[in-house]
């Protein structure tokens, strides 16, 4: 639930919680829903991992009235066809490829989404109820709940948006097979010998974002926006203390004539210690490209360009669709 969605907000290294206006308003901020106009579907895929991740996202969203709009989305995270080698030994010590199995391991998110307009002029709302859905095969599934809530304020060309993730903490709690258990137990001595905790906690995040939109020349305009990434423990992040640690994001995105838009962002600020205990600070540089043609969108994005941090590149493209094309 972390990763983002859409390949235009990555591609702004997600920094569009102040100025996000479409159906992938569910995931970075709820109160954008109000921006839209008809029923919107949006769809995104990405590999993760040299292809051994696939992540998965849909989404659908529709106004309600002239001061409310609902939206619901799915994602998934997961890797196929893992090779299960627990029973390649048999009970007299023989190795019998036959034994191995194959299994996978899943997480997926069910989001809910509701926005509304408040009478302060320029002042919107909106809130998420999430389902946590994880299964390991035949070994351990859970089920988790949480709630965001997101609030956004637009003034002339100046954009504002706060996202409060996990604001009441967000529960999994396991179902551990103990029979499947039982049949690794003892592989390894010393280790396995209880089984894992049943319950996870994911702990509130925070997240503030400011955006403008600069009108060029030639119906060309220049939007620019900034978040502030908070989680409220000390971490590796680029400003950190016990209280709150903040990793910020800029994005550009230049459109022209709202049929092609060009994007790039840098976040992901981290202090890596390296080998020699010498310090740095990594980023996570992305670009993107969009086009979009009587009410269908299309965009790509390419994350951590340059590998300046841990993690891999990968290639996002996502799609969204203006259902008032049907009509």
């Amino acid at each position: 639930m972390n990763i983002g969605v859409d390949a235009a907000a990555m591609g702004m290294s997600s920094a569009v919680v102040a100025h996000t206006n479409d159906v992938n308003s569910g995931y970075w901020n709820p109160a954008g829903l109000i921006g839209i106009e008809d029923g919107q579907v949006a769809a995104m895929h990405a590999s993760y991992f040299a292809n051994i991740a696939q992540y998965d996202y849909a989404a659908y969203a529709k106004p309600i009235d002239d001061e409310s709009a609902w939206g619901i989305s799915m994602i998934r995270f997961g890797v196929d066809d893992i090779l299960n080698t627990t029973q390649l030994i048999d009970a007299s010590g023989n190795v019998d490829y036959n034994r191995i199995s194959k299994f996978s391991t899943a997480d997926y998110g069910f989001t809910f989404s509701y926005a509304r307009k408040l009478k302060f002029s320029g002042l919107q709302y909106g809130v998420n109820s999430k389902i946590i859905r994880r299964v390991i095969g035949d070994f351990a599934n859970s089920w988790g709940f949480g709630f965001d809530v997101g609030i956004q304020w637009k003034q002339e060309d100046w954009n504002f948006g706060l996202m409060l993730r996990d604001i009441t903490t967000t529960y999994n709690v396991w179902n551990i097979n103990e029979e499947e258990y039982n049949k690794i137990k003892g592989a390894v001595v010393g280790q396995n010998q209880e089984l894992p905790q049943s319950t996870e906690i994911t702990m509130p995040k925070a997240q503030f974002g400011v955006s403008k939109r600069f009108d060029l020349h030639n119906e060309t305009s220049l939007l620019a926006s900034g978040n502030l990434n908070m989680q409220f423990t000390q971490t590796n992040d680029l400003i950190n203390s016990n209280l709150v640690s903040v990793d910020p994001a800029l994005g550009l995105e230049y459109n022209y004539t709202d049929l092609v838009f060009v994007r790039a962002g840098v976040g992901n600020f981290q202090n890596i210690t390296q080998i020699d205990n010498t310090k740095k600070v990594g980023f996570q540089p992305n670009i993107g490209l969009g086009f979009r043609y009587k009410g269908i969108q299309i965009d790509y994005a390419l994350t951590d360009l340059g590998d300046q941090s841990a993690a891999l590149y990968s290639n996002i493209f996502s799609l969204k669709v203006d259902l008032s094309i049907f009509k």
